[in-house]
């Protein structure tokens, strides 16, 4: 017969049990109401009732009315507030306990670290006067919790005594945080130690395989399973389904799939995924017809993987199947639909995918909402996107930085920098889409002064932030800076990545440093298409026409087949340096030596080479028998020519041309002016730029910058700004007197003002890139090279100018303008005045 008492506990374990208050309260009222004695032992199960469910007041007050608590007791309620998240009032028990055990430490460590206070509980985790494995797996589990490997793995090394929860802790948490490679060390470790792994360890270390496509070591760890004698269940067998399916072995998948006597939803999703990943999308099919009942996640692997095929229609043919077999839709197949209508520019069916994902709640969903809104505004419909971002009351970073692409790609960089400084929290992805923005709109120093802020928070260079740095400093020829950011990326990024190698050497070539991007190519040790193209162009682009083509040679010797790119590298080899029978030999060789058709790039390059040659009827009937409509860059290179050669007639019909396609620009004005002007029709020249103001054209104006101890100046033609333009004036006068008495002579026809000749010669003497120049002289060491970058042609005068400047300063000048690099070192340019 069971006393009150017994009874009594009896029903109090069950309320533990099924965490039952009201039940337990209703056991507490009985116990009064019966006069009940208030013994220990239904203490003790009274206030384990009520810290278990959370009644944190009713189980202190059971506490207090205990003669003398037990440690039991004390770890009781110190482990109810701990689970409650009340740290504090569990430390303040805990502090107040006599005799604190093993168990209390742990429950107390364990509660600072829940409530995110990581630091507190290593404090008392190095405070604990004795502490068992149990201790030392909390604080490195708690580590690899927080993604701080680094601490967890120090920790984890100081252990005396390892047990397999540790090394499941290390291994699983390597995997989770991206560190495969250390959980295979980790295994090979423990391994060492002649600890036996256990299916968890062995799962761990299946992705870890699985992420690094480590084929060889998947099947050393199942052979390692077989000998071992573990039972075979799906979480296993699943996570080597998955490893043989990601690194492509779909046989070896198919057999372990056949062999297991279950198989769940993941097994079958991951065979699919499998076959989607290898592009069989008929097996994946296969597969999925065979599934006892396809759930969203096996219809979802189906959608995407029609997506990553780059079968966007299948997609959304699917996606409507899978609606009318009753299957509810989640973030992931909407994500996918929404990126499907992306890659048919569907609008119209994102619209209605809209619709429908408004009518199911999903529209404020942080991952559907940042789809919808990317593919708003790849469709043309930013505001759309801004709208959908507007109303979004949850953001996350993928949404941000969504966002700030979306802007920069429509070009509204103040708005992306606007979302930008927006953001509370900022990953390597949101400075990336920032500093691309910039570098893609034209504005590279605003992304050099980014990228300067950049590296003064906690956030890892990666190799789009520097591809894109090396890019802004190549637009401005900041070789000082670019060779800073190479210093940088001595330090933290491998030169032998054929990415970061190729980047560095189309910097180095983009600032005139020829030598150095060549010793860069030689040195690197696996090279690709991206590699010879950057190299090719390089020489084109600064006037090394021969060595162009000699490393194209020597691209094909090697085997390495060439591209579109490279082409127009090699044809504005042959462009820049007059090689007319190369060019055309090039040019017939893309279609029928490597089957590649030609594009309009290519064409205007044939047109540019005929044109720079004189030939320019022959450029006139080049554009005119071309395979497709001639755009602006065509006819904007035969205008030019024209220029070039003084062919008036030709040039007017031309610009006229021009006028049609791209009323608004003015450099088809401008060039027509010109011609006019040096022709001395100024009544024409005249009539052209009335036609400017009537239409509203505006000239852009001509710009020139110079780096200077790690800082780049601009300037613009008479420039008055900077703090040294007197000083700048004086040394360009008296540079001109020099360069007169050494026999130039400044060409008055290039002035289009009919103004006095005095003034016509202050005109040319003022020009961005001679103010730049002087800038230049004053402000670095004797005999140092001067670099400068115009976003122009530069002019006949200003050519012939700073080759006697060169010589009287015996400097090396290196300009690089719209067209091309000039050289100018003793009175010769190297473009041998063909530009």
């Amino acid at each position: 017969m069971l006393t009150d008492s017994n009874l009594y506990a009896r029903l109090l374990q069950t309320s533990i049990a099924q965490k039952t208050l009201g039940e337990g309260k209703q056991v507490h009222a009985h116990i009064i109401k019966t006069g009940c004695e208030l013994d220990f032992s239904l203490g003790k199960f009274l206030l384990h009732m009520y810290a278990k469910c959370a009644s944190m007041v009713d189980a202190h007050q059971i506490f207090d009315r205990m003669p003398v608590p037990n440690e039991f007791s004390w770890n009781t309620l110190i482990q109810g507030y701990a689970k409650c998240g009340n740290i504090e009032d569990a430390r303040q028990v805990f502090d107040r306990m006599p005799n604190k055990n093993e168990f209390s430490w742990n429950t107390i460590i364990e509660g600072y670290a829940k409530c995110g206070k990581i630091e507190l509980a290593r404090q008392m985790f190095d405070e604990m006067p004795v502490r068992d494995a149990f201790s030392w797996n909390i604080m490195v589990g708690e580590y690899v919790k927080c993604g701080r490997m680094l601490d967890a793995r120090q920790l984890f090394d100081k252990m005396t005594e390892r047990n397999e929860i540790s090394w499941n802790l290390m291994i699983a948490g390597c995997v989770r945080h991206g560190h495969s490679e250390e959980a295979l060390r980790l295994l090979s470790e423990m391994q060492g130690m002649n600890m036996k792994e256990d299916k968890f360890i062995f799962a761990s270390v299946l992705s870890a395989c699985s992420a690094l496509a480590a084929l060889d070591q998947g099947r050393q760890v199942h052979a390692r399973i077989i000998t071992s004698g573990i039972n075979w269940d799906v979480f296993l067998g699943g996570s080597l389904l998955d490893m043989y399916a990601k690194c492509g072995r779909m046989n070896d998948a198919v057999e372990v799939f056949e062999s297991m006597p279950e198989r769940d939803d993941c097994m079958w999703t991951a065979l699919i995924t499998g076959y989607v990943n290898c592009g069989s999308i008929e097996n994946a099919y296969r597969i999925f017809g065979r599934m006892p009942e396809q759930n969203v996640v096996s219809w979802n692997a189906m959608i995407s993987g029609h997506v990553k095929n780059g079968q966007d229609e299948d997609a959304l043919t699917l996606y409507c199947k899978m609606q009318r077999a009753g299957i509810r839709a989640d973030k992931v197949t909407l994500a996918s639909v929404i990126s499907a209508c992306v890659g048919i520019k569907a609008l119209e069916q994102g619209k209605q995918i809209h619709a429908h994902i408004s009518k199911t709640n999903f529209v404020f969903d942080i991952v559907v909402g940042s789809a919808l809104a990317d593919m708003y505004a790849k469709c043309g419909r930013t505001e759309h996107a801004c709208q959908l971002f507007d109303e979004m009351p949850d953001r996350d970073r993928i949404s941000w930085n969504t966002m700030i692409t979306v802007y920069a790609n429509c070009g509204r960089i103040s708005d992306a920098r606007r979302v930008f400084d927006e953001m509370q929290e900022k990953n390597v992805v949101s400075w990336n889409a920032m500093i691309v923005g910039y570098a893609q709109n034209g504005h590279a120093m605003e992304a050099l002064k980014l990228f300067c802020q950049m590296q003064t928070v906690d956030v890892k260079l990666d190799e789009v932030t520097l591809a894109s740095i090396l890019s802004s400093c190549a637009n401005i020829a900041g070789l000082g800076q670019g060779k800073q950011v190479h210093a940088l990326i001595s330090k933290t990024i491998s030169q032998s990545d054929i990415v970061v190698g190729s980047t560095l050497v189309d910097m180095y070539a983009k600032c005139g440093s020829i030598d150095n991007a060549r010793q860069l190519f030689d040195e690197m040790l696996v090279r690709d298409r991206v590699s010879w193209n950057a190299m090719i162009i390089g020489y084109a682009q600064n006037g090394n026409g021969q060595e162009a083509l000699q490393l194209f040679e020597k691209m094909l010797q090697s085997l390495m087949m060439p591209n579109d790119i490279t082409f127009i590298g090699v044809l504005s080899a042959c462009s820049h340096a007059g090689l007319v029978s190369e060019g055309h030999y090039y040019f017939h060789s893309m279609s029928e030596d490597h089957c590649i058709v030609p594009m309009a790039d290519h064409y205007a390059c044939m047109v540019d080479l005929l044109g720079r040659a004189g030939c320019l009827d022959e450029a006139e009937c080049f554009i005119h028998n071309m395979p497709f409509k001639p755009d602006t860059m065509l006819w904007g290179s035969l205008l030019s020519a024209c220029r070039l050669h003084c062919n008036i007639e030709l040039g007017k019909r031309t610009a006229e041309r021009l006028f049609e396609l791209d009323p608004q620009n003015s450099g088809p004005y401008t060039l027509l002016s010109n011609m006019y002007a040096a022709a001395g029709k100024w009544d024409d020249a005249v009539r052209v730029r009335q036609m400017m103001k009537d239409r509203g054209v505006k000239k852009r104006p001509g710009c020139s910058w110079i780096e200077v101890k790690n800082t780049v100046y601009s300037f613009t033609a008479e420039e008055r700004s900077n703090p040294q333009m007197e000083a700048i004036y004086e040394i360009l006068e008296r540079l001109d007197g020099q360069i007169k008495e050494a026999g130039y002579m400044p060409d008055m026809d290039l002035v289009l003002h009919d103004v006095e000749e005095e003034d016509k010669e202050n005109i040319l003497c003022h020009h961005s890139e001679k103010l730049a120049m002087a800038f230049g002289l004053m402000n670095t060491s004797p005999g140092a090279p001067i670099r400068i970058f115009k976003n122009l042609r530069v002019c006949i005068d200003c050519h012939t100018a700073t080759k006697f400047i060169s010589r009287i300063t015996e400097r090396e000048i290196i300009i690089r303008d719209g067209s091309r690099f000039h050289h100018f070192k003793d009175s010769v340019c190297s473009c041998g005045e063909y530009w």
